[in-house]
């Protein structure tokens, strides 16, 4: 279940519900499709719920809460993916095993919602981190990140925000640069849009792929309008991933909040999957594993001159170019090819489920 992401969220149903799938298990999948106007995949069972959104999520909570009371003696395990879903959950009696996964640094996350007035924050912060400790002693949790073990007091599997790594790939071109994911001022698309500008004298298109929150949307239709850039709004995932492919290289833009120095880019590791070189900001897990792979180029935190420097030099070498793109796709293949974890995350929901194969 979830009220929050898009239900063609690439960790949800692209990652994790494909591999139960995959794994011979019926799924059903309740999320907000009206509301994103998608309809269900034809390998799930879908279910419709109210999209929580800014300070709309009270209903939507209520009405998976009502889900939940009429399915739990349906299924085997129910898995959450939104804090908000916490409430929809607890005080069920009968409740089969409910786990829920946890995405982000939520705690953190407090500061980058707009939504939220300055003088909430701290004391939502402090809720969120009690919800934390109640859910660690009455549900399951997996968690995305291995730097977000150090919020809970036991251990729990970690489940990577890894990507299918493809059997090959095309290699980068030399006029076009992409962004796939999310769109935000904190995740840098004033940048983004300022970098096309810079690299329009050169014929270099800029391409943003990704759905944008309320605040960025008016100045991205702007940028389209004036014949900036391509933005393509949400797609999903496995056809967002194609449009990566021959491209000069990947944007990761993120400003430095505390949210992001822990997590790990998943858009930096579907850049090398799909063979493209990476020009990141210094978030610390970006640097790790751009440094470590040897698959991209480093810019300063909100310098789009920077970032247009990095895009003509690597257009200038098509060796480097080449190089990193395929250091970046073999390193990824070996070590962040979902598959490998999609194993490990089916076995314990199967474990937790009483489930033996």
């Amino acid at each position: 279940m979830t009220v929050v992401h898009h239900p063609e969220d690439a960790r949800i149903l692209h990652r994790q519900i494909r591999a139960l799938v995959d794994a011979g298990h019926e799924v059903t999948y309740a999320a907000p499709y009206t509301a994103r106007g998608v309809v269900p995949r034809p390998w799930v069972t879908g279910v419709d719920l109210p999209r929580a959104a800014e300070r709309k999520r009270l209903s939507a909570v209520m009405a998976a809460r009502k889900l939940f009371k009429q399915m739990r003696n349906k299924v085997d395990l129910v898995l959450i993916h939104d804090p908000e879903l916490l409430f929809a959950v607890w005080g069920v009696r009968n409740r089969p095993p409910t786990i829920w996964d946890v995405h982000e640094d939520n705690p953190a996350a407090m500061s980058l919602k707009p939504w939220l007035p300055a003088m909430l924050r701290p004391p939502v912060r402090a809720l969120v981190r009690m919800l934390e400790s109640t859910a660690e002693r009455k549900l399951h949790l997996l968690l995305a990140e291995t730097a977000y073990a150090g919020r809970f007091k036991e251990a729990h599997l970690i489940v990577p925000n890894e990507t299918w790594v493809p059997d090959s790939v095309t290699p980068p071109g030399d006029d076009r640069v992409v962004y796939l994911g999310w769109m935000s001022w904190a995740r840098g698309v004033q940048e983004a849009v300022e970098v096309a500008r810079l690299l329009q004298p050169y014929k270099i298109s800029v391409e943003l792929i990704g759905y944008a929150d309320p605040q960025s949307r008016p100045m991205l239709n702007q940028a389209v309008q004036d014949g900036l850039l391509e933005w393509r709004d949400f797609m999903p995932n496995d056809e967002a991933l194609k449009r990566l492919d021959g491209a000069l290289a990947g944007l990761s833009l993120l400003h430095d909040e505390p949210n992001y120095r822990h997590s790990m880019p998943t858009k930096i590791v579907e850049y090398m999957a799909h063979g493209i070189p990476v020009i990141t900001t210094p978030s610390p897990r970006a640097v790790e594993l751009v440094e470590r792979y040897d698959s991209g180029v480093v810019v300063p935190w909100q310098d789009p001159k920077a970032v247009a420097q990095a895009v003509l030099t690597l257009r200038d070498d098509e060796r480097e170019r080449k190089a990193q793109g395929a250091r970046g796709y073999s390193s990824a293949r070996a070590n962040h090819h979902w598959p490998n974890s999609a194993r490990r995350f089916v076995a314990q929901l199967e474990t937790w489920a009483g489930v033996l194969k």
